[in-house]
């Protein structure tokens, strides 16, 4: 949240650009990872593919070497929620994967994460009503920011989303309130911090320019969870599966631009009746 007596402040339409070009890295990478998961391949493989679009596209992966991190993604499996570590572990047909990237052009970062079902399997009903219901809170709360309007009302749109699709469809959803959304520019991870549910209160008011990351960790299950023994993964506790999604967004005088979206968040923004409005994009 945002310390008492701090301000938010926006960045200006040359900065924005600079983390849309950030942004579009991202955007691409997780294409080329969606394209890439099949039953059979490693984590570390994925990773590969990512390291190589990133620095290929003359970028730095945000994530490698950050406080010893030691991969480009964030490769998140089954009930592990975030910051899974690649390796050698294989994906299997059904295996639910959460992927977050993020890269850095002239010092600007952007970030993002997806989560697909690994092709092959049947269908699972509730699996994939946990990634939609995650991914559509996401837009939710994306939707809900607006300059003037005040921070917190992004957590209140994706509770208030995730609360009626499980009352809908008869699940259990759990939201990670360890974790949530954040500023960033220069920094990955810089004030505020944005809570995935109700916080009436926190955050302040939201000024044109600002860019945010806004990102829904949810659980079929209990919202319980604990770091695994290799100091980074986070698992849930009841062994329940976990779902993330993850845009960088900048407010800008019209509405939105979500920045590592490859249409801005046209689409997107479009399916919650939110304003797109891109700067020269």
């Amino acid at each position: 949240m945002l310390g008492r007596g701090k301000r938010l402040t926006g960045r200006s339409r040359e900065e924005l650009g600079a983390m849309r070009a950030a942004g579009l890295v991202v955007a691409r990478t997780l294409e080329l990872v969606r394209e890439s998961l099949e039953p059979g391949r490693s984590t570390a493989e994925l990773d590969a593919v990512a390291e190589d679009s990133i620095r290929g596209a003359g970028a730095v992966p945000s994530f490698k070497g950050y406080h010893g991190f030691p991969a480009s993604l964030c490769v998140s499996v089954n009930d592990e929620v975030v910051h899974g570590i690649p390796g050698e572990r294989t994906l299997a047909a059904g295996d639910l994967v959460s992927v977050d990237c993020g890269a850095i052009v002239d010092g600007w970062h952007g970030d993002a994460a997806r989560s697909w079902v690994v092709p092959g399997a049947p269908a699972d009903t509730a699996t994939d009503a946990l990634v939609e219901d995650t991914r559509l809170s996401m837009w939710h709360g994306i939707g809900a920011l607006r300059s003037g309007g005040k921070l917190f009302a992004i957590g209140e749109a994706i509770q208030e989303l995730l609360e009626e699709r499980e009352e809908q469809r008869g699940l259990t959803y759990g939201i990670v309130e360890e974790y949530g959304g954040h500023g960033i520019g220069r920094e990955m991870h810089m004030d505020p911090w944005i809570p995935n549910y109700a916080a009436r209160g926190s955050g302040g008011t939201v000024p044109t320019g600002l860019t945010v990351a806004i990102e829904p960790m949810v659980t079929l299950g209990s919202p319980e969870s604990h770091t695994l023994s290799d100091e980074w993964t986070v698992v849930t506790d009841d062994g329940s599966l976990a779902c993330h999604w993850e845009n960088t967004v900048a407010v800008t005088d019209g509405g939105l631009w979500v920045l590592t979206e490859l249409d801005g968040g046209a689409a997107g923004l479009a399916e919650v009746g939110a304003s797109f409005a891109p700067l020269g994009d």
